[in-house]
């Protein structure tokens, strides 16, 4: 719930505490934000933009895919690694939370923990409200000041998201964990073609270094492999729920997915990279 993340957030505007009163957070200097009949609030500065958020199509196709376990054994792990880090009144913060699958798994094996869901998406927002009892979530851009106090987390998630290494420093404790997500370089590989989905960025790797490093020393990083075996169904929840849904219209892609077999064997292919505060 929302109150169970109120003191871990700040006014986008001013960067005061805020507080909850008559559905609304505010802050002492009267900035004022409504918090959404859903249990969100909307952190967003007024000249911000949606951009490229998350859809509510996207969000029912992740809901579909995430909800029929494919991605199980990312959760498991990320569960086992955020663990350690994690007590009763700790926060996991999930920058680029989507529909709050993986901060939920993490928070179920999370002693107590509360989970903090931020992304610029309120359609999927509303999903994670409900993912989990102990999720509080917020509609913010990634790209620009977060409206969290300084060290406000000891865990934060970031899952095939954007990320803002200056501003994942402040909020994180600085006996935190950093645990990124991204894709591996055979991701999808057997739909890229057929499908004509976009391809993983070959120095992928290298920019997450290039965007973290100054901030943050990796202490470890591994490869996964799931084999899957989807449906054409499937296939398209998989497609829809990712950045391809951008370049793709829902008619192009059934059409091509009805070229192929009725049963598609595809590799999930994930690096998840462990990361800590650097000292000043």
């Amino acid at each position: 719930m929302l109150e169970d993340v109120i003191d871990r957030l700040t006014c986008p505007v001013c960067s005061s505490a805020v507080s909850v009163a008559d559905c609304c957070v505010r802050c002492p200097n009267g900035h004022s934000f409504d918090i959404a009949r859903q249990g969100y609030v909307n952190l967003l500065p007024g000249d911000a933009r949606a951009g490229t958020a998350d859809t509510a199509e996207m969000v029912r196709a992740r809901s579909e895919f995430l909800g029929a376990g494919h991605y199980a054994e990312l959760c498991a792990r990320l569960a086992a690694l955020a663990a350690p880090y994690l007590s009763t009144g700790s926060c996991v913060l999930d920058a680029g939370a989507g529909t709050g699958h993986y901060l939920a798994a993490v928070l179920d094996a999370g002693a107590g923990a509360v989970g903090l869901a931020l992304d610029v998406s309120k359609h999927a927002l509303r999903q994670a409200v409900r993912r989990h009892p102990r999720i509080g979530a917020a509609v913010c851009d990634l790209w620009r000041p977060l409206p969290v106090r300084d060290a406000a987390a000891e865990v934060i998630l970031n899952v095939f998201a954007p990320r803002n290494g200056p501003e994942f420093h402040r909020v994180l404790r600085a006996e935190g964990l950093l645990l990124v997500v991204t894709p591996g370089a055979d991701h999808l590989g057997e739909l890229v073609g057929p499908l004509g989905l976009l391809s993983v960025d070959e120095r992928k790797s290298d920019r997450v270094a290039e965007t973290l490093g100054d901030h943050f020393a990796e202490i470890a990083s591994a490869s996964h492999r799931i084999p899957m075996i989807l449906t054409r169904s499937e296939a398209a929840a998989l497609v829809g729920m990712g950045p391809s849904a951008h370049h793709i219209t829902p008619s192009e892609l059934a059409d091509r997915l009805a070229a192929l077999p009725s049963s598609l064997r595809v590799t999930g292919s994930f690096v998840i990279s462990s990361l800590v505060p650097r000292r000043p």
